[in-house]
């Protein structure tokens, strides 16, 4: 029997929820807050979540990052909030669908269906999964050589790919320009470091909302530089 966690604060809306999934053969559990949820959902074994985005405590959008970090639990956001930009931001973290409310019962019943189906024939398929790098909003698929920013697919050149996974598989540890131009270019800088300097630029442009204060990428100034998570 697959395990639901129902993360809805909303208690009539969560005993409704799990009414209709109980009916369909599913074990529900259900959090009415955003600390209890994520404390269930890293600790517990449920196959699939749905999360509300507006909670007391800790909001979806957090509960979201931080379980994608950890795992592949399918995850259905929910919310009243029809704007794109919650949506993406929600695609962009690791949420597998957004619904948007009021919805009903039974459609919530069927994307769970469809989402755990799905999720039992890609691991149940055999078929090597591509290698995936997620750090807050940044999704890199090392396999493919793809980046989404946000849920929006972005270019980068060969080198400003290579560096942006080094250093997100490298993450809070701080490169000196030279260990940077040695690890991407594979050779001794030679005193040409400065071409770091120019692709952490074009970098920081595709992915920093304000390139004046880098998010990801942070200069660490006399030494070099470091991906923060």
């Amino acid at each position: 029997m697959s395990k639901i966690l129902i993360i809805e604060d909303e208690e009539a809306i969560a005993d409704l929820e799990k009414d209709y999934l109980e009916l369909s053969g599913f074990e529900v559990k259900i959090a009415t807050r955003g600390d209890l949820g994520l404390e269930m959902a890293l600790e517990g074994a449920f196959d699939l979540i749905i999360l509300d985005l507006m909670l007391p405590e800790v909001d979806g959008f957090e509960i979201c990052r931080q379980v994608r970090d950890a795992k592949n639990t399918p995850i259905i956001m929910v919310s009243a909030k029809k704007d794109d930009i919650d949506k993406i931001r929600g695609l962009g973290l690791g949420a597998d669908d957004y619904m948007t409310k009021p919805f009903s019962p039974s459609e919530l019943v069927a994307r769970v269906k469809a989402h755990l189906e799905r999720y039992n024939r890609l691991i149940h398929s055999g078929v090597p999964q591509n290698e995936i790098v997620e750090i807050r909003g940044i999704k890199v698929d090392k396999t493919a050589r793809r980046v989404w920013v946000n849920g929006e697919e972005t270019n980068f050149t060969t080198k400003e790919f290579d560096l942006l996974t080094f250093l997100a598989e490298n993450p809070n540890r701080v490169f000196t320009k030279e260990e940077l131009f040695r690890e991407i270019w594979d050779m001794e800088s030679v005193g040409d470091i400065a071409t770091v300097t120019v692709h952490i630029k074009k970098i920081r442009e595709k992915i920093e909302f304000n390139t004046a204060k880098p998010q990801y990428i942070e200069t660490i100034w006399g030494v070099g530089y470091r991906f923060k998570v």
